[in-house]
């Protein structure tokens, strides 16, 4: 059976009489008159990858951050392992490895001294196999006595997560790991993330990036601290009605600027590509005469197209205009 939150989105099935990894309910928080969370909800299976999908302000950190027992929330319900983030912190610190946004190591230490700092902190006393097979799995051993200052970007972010795991967490929050980090080090990065998820760590990932999206077992979507959706990421690109037609008309932009002038909000331009949720169709064959007649209405040339499979921006697009409306103004963190 699938648990639900209070706001009526699905948390996703867990075994009968097991606590979750992660559970949020209706968490809210504000920053003065900045909110930053509104009614926040979703839980987390233990063992599972789980993504926080959403841009920048959308309210991911702060989320993480209560997660970890560093932010109290002002309503709401927050659960590590059944445990209070805020109120039971010292039970659940040796459970939870909080990897940050930015790269928060001491650049005049080396590798190993980074390493042994952090496993002190946790009260690590015998560390040392588990830090050579951290640096093993992540390909730092040649740099071990490297000033961290002096690594690249990528490694810095395998040092951070070597830090992390040291004292063996059974929750791993990981804010935006791969901002800034190129193609190939994200690469690696995510090899090293399915190496920890095989030994059964529970990773939490906060990103914008909806190509990492996609290798999670299931994701939110996020916007103004509310969720969006919440599924696996293959049910969610089936989970909108009607269909997705993907177009490559001269001026993509041009043309959907005349299609919303028109009246027709479920446009998107990608680059060369237009995408036109035809939310109403109810076969292909009605989706192009909608095409169609959207085109002629809005003075445009007809043009073809073809029926894909929607994109989960495409699927956070369309959920984020079913709330437009009444959307709240202000950043979030």
């Amino acid at each position: 059976m699938s648990a639900a939150s209070s706001s009526g989105v699905p948390t996703g099935p867990r075994p009968s009489g097991e606590v979750a990894a992660i559970s949020l309910t209706g968490v809210a928080k504000r920053y003065g008159a900045t909110g930053a969370l509104d009614g926040l909800a979703f839980e987390v299976g233990r063992g599972e990858m789980f993504g926080l999908i959403g841009p920048d302000g959308a309210g991911k950190t702060t989320a993480i951050r209560i997660i970890c027992g560093l932010l109290h929330a002002d309503a709401g319900q927050v659960r590590v392992f059944g445990l209070d983030p805020a109120r039971d912190h010292r039970a659940i610190t040796h459970k939870v490895g909080y990897l940050s946004q930015r790269f928060s190591l001491y650049g005049d230490l080396t590798i190993d001294e980074n390493i042994a700092f952090f496993a002190a902190i946790h009260g690590v006393a015998d560390y040392a196999a588990r830090r050579d097979h951290l640096l093993e799995m992540t390909q730092l051993t040649p740099f071990r006595t490297r000033l961290a200052d002096q690594l690249s970007g990528g490694m810095k972010q395998k040092l951070a997560l070597a830090c992390t795991l040291v004292h063996q967490p059974q929750v791993v929050l990981l804010d935006e790991p791969t901002t800034g980090v190129d193609p190939v080090s994200r690469r690696e990065f995510w090899k090293l993330l399915s190496h920890f998820l095989d030994s059964g760590i529970t990773i939490l990932m906060a990103t914008p990036y909806l190509d990492e999206a996609e290798r999670c077992h299931r994701v939110a979507l996020v916007h103004n601290g509310r969720t969006l959706a919440l599924d696996a990421p293959g049910a969610l690109r089936t989970s909108l009605p009607g269909f997705w037609i993907e177009a490559f008309p001269d001026d993509a932009r041009q043309v959907r600027d005349r299609l919303r002038g028109a009246g027709h909000t479920h446009v998107e331009v990608f680059g060369e590509r237009l995408h036109v949720w035809l939310d109403a169709a109810a076969t292909e064959d009605d989706a192009f005469q909608q095409l169609r007649a959207m085109t002629v209405s809005a003075g445009l040339t007809p043009f073809d197209g073809r029926v894909i499979t929607p994109t989960l921006e495409d699927v956070f697009i369309a959920k984020l205009a079913d709330l437009e409306p009444a959307e709240p103004t202000g950043a979030k963190s």
